[in-house]
């Protein structure tokens, strides 16, 4: 079996993976809250997360992987979104959770084994604040249930920084109910007259804080301990921060997550994506100018633990190298294929810490030998993996003709078949600057026609 390696925030270094048990490994990475459209950052937590996922099953199996990504459908954004539509809260979150679903899955994401919704475990919640409580680490405080940071003495040991220079370098509520500024909400109390949504509980009726959520899914889900906690480097403090604390003190003879993995920031055009800066991206406004595959592949040239600059410069290289790799897979599109591993060198990279630019310069390796490639059964070989190595990896998973010709309705497709059959008698009378004119004409549409011995086909600029 391979040995991962991978980047541990816990112990800021990067280690073998070793799981508490090889027949179930466990990840759980924190999912989107659902008010709005999907941004790219969203988009490429999902990427990168679900490329680990592929990892784990290739060498672990996919029966001995349990993978869960949650949905945050109660928040404070989302309470104020339904104050300012006048919409129902169910009904923006369906929506929005909808319209995830569909960015994602059109950024070939697998779907996690669980995408447990925050409003589904309640009870939970409220079981582990009263198990917190129990242990000595929270308070109730005018109508609000707290984390008591200064009751736990190694608070901060995931980000590795002490209490004061976090609350320095944080931006935290302070507020008159807390004993200390760094504490955090379990519970919060909820407006019933006004019909603010909430739930019944003995603190009152209120809502989860948004760390608590994290812990109670994942620990229902996974059990108290389990291998991997992920997500942007973002979230290490507080949200992880809080989440180590509250699940380490309601369940002291846990570990909570062994490997925390985080991936970098995102940034556009050199600086932090900002609404304020007019550099604000959702993923459907991308996938209108680039294909969905040119983002994914965009997102895992960059190392994932590294910061990934996203600029339309980057996607238009992604898409020019996916129409390489389409190119060299439509050549041998009559030859067939059969089922393969991927190849070794990529498995390798792979399990170097996610290393995905080594991967793709072996894919790059693949693509040359099979343009090379003179025997069918050597096409046969090299196109069987060339295509299971991409997949481990998420890409090259349309039919190259459909890459080329993108998404035109059948009708366009007619129009262009019969253009080029009118071109072709264009030429079979000697009408060159008809046949000129009707190549031009498609060229000026993103059209691109090639001839060839067996006749003439296009495909999408």
């Amino acid at each position: 079996m391979k040995k991962i390696y991978m980047h541990n925030t816990l112990t800021r270094r990067k280690e073998a993976f070793v799981p508490i048990d090889e027949n179930n490994v466990r990840m759980y990475v924190c999912g989107p809250t659902v008010y709005d459209r999907a941004h790219i950052g969203n988009a490429k937590a999902a990427v990168i997360f679900d490329v680990w996922f592929r990892l784990l099953k290739q060498v672990y199996g996919s029966e001995h992987v349990t993978y869960v990504s949650n949905i945050t459908d109660v928040d404070d954004k989302i309470l104020a979104k339904a104050e300012q539509t006048g919409r129902s809260i169910r009904e923006i979150t369906d929506e929005t959770l909808q319209w995830y679903l569909e960015d994602t899955g059109n950024l070939n994401v697998q779907a996690p084994n669980h995408r447990p919704r925050a409003t589904e475990y309640i009870n939970e919640m409220i079981v582990l604040i009263q198990e917190i409580m129990a242990q000595g680490h929270a308070y109730e405080s005018d109508g609000h249930v707290l984390f008591d940071v200064e009751s736990m003495p190694n608070y901060g040991f995931l980000s590795g920084r002490p209490l004061k220079e976090l609350i320095a370098g944080a931006r935290i509520d302070v507020a008159g109910y807390k004993k200390n500024p760094a504490d955090f909400i379990l519970w919060k109390p909820a407006d019933k007259a006004n019909g603010e949504q909430g739930w019944e509980s003995p603190f009152g009726y209120g809502r989860p804080g948004w760390h608590l959520e994290c812990s109670a899914m994942s620990s229902k889900l996974l059990g108290n301990s389990f291998d991997i906690h992920g997500g942007g480097n973002d979230l290490i403090f507080p949200h992880h921060e809080n989440e180590c604390a509250q699940s380490c003190c309601a369940h002291p003879h846990d570990s909570y997550a062994k490997y925390w993995v985080h991936a970098g920031m995102l940034m556009v055009d050199g600086v932090k994506m900002s609404k304020s800066l007019g550099n604000f991206y959702t993923v459907v406004e991308v996938f209108e100018k680039a294909p969905a595959e040119a983002l994914r592949l965009a997102f895992i040239t960059t190392h994932y633990h590294q910061p990934y600059n996203f600029t339309f410069e980057n996607l238009d290289a992604a898409k020019a190298t996916l129409d390489k790799f389409y190119n060299a897979l439509l050549k041998v599109k009559e030859i067939e294929f059969v089922v393969a591993e991927p190849d070794e060198r990529i498995v390798d990279a792979m399990c170097d810490d996610l290393n995905t630019p080594l991967a793709l310069s072996v894919i790059h390796d693949l693509v040359n030998a099979l343009n090379k490639a003179d025997s069918d059964e050597e096409k046969k070989a090299l196109k069987s993996t060339l295509l299971a190595s991409a997949e481990l990896l998420g890409i090259l998973y349309q039919d190259p003709e459909v890459w080329f010709k993108g998404t035109h309705g059948d009708e366009k497709a007619d129009k262009i078949k019969a253009l080029i059959q009118k071109r072709a008698e264009a030429k079979k009378n000697r009408d060159f600057a008809l046949a000129d004119k009707i190549r031009d004409d498609l060229k000026a549409q993103g059209i691109i026609l090639e001839d060839s011995p067996q006749g003439t086909t296009w495909k999408k600029a």
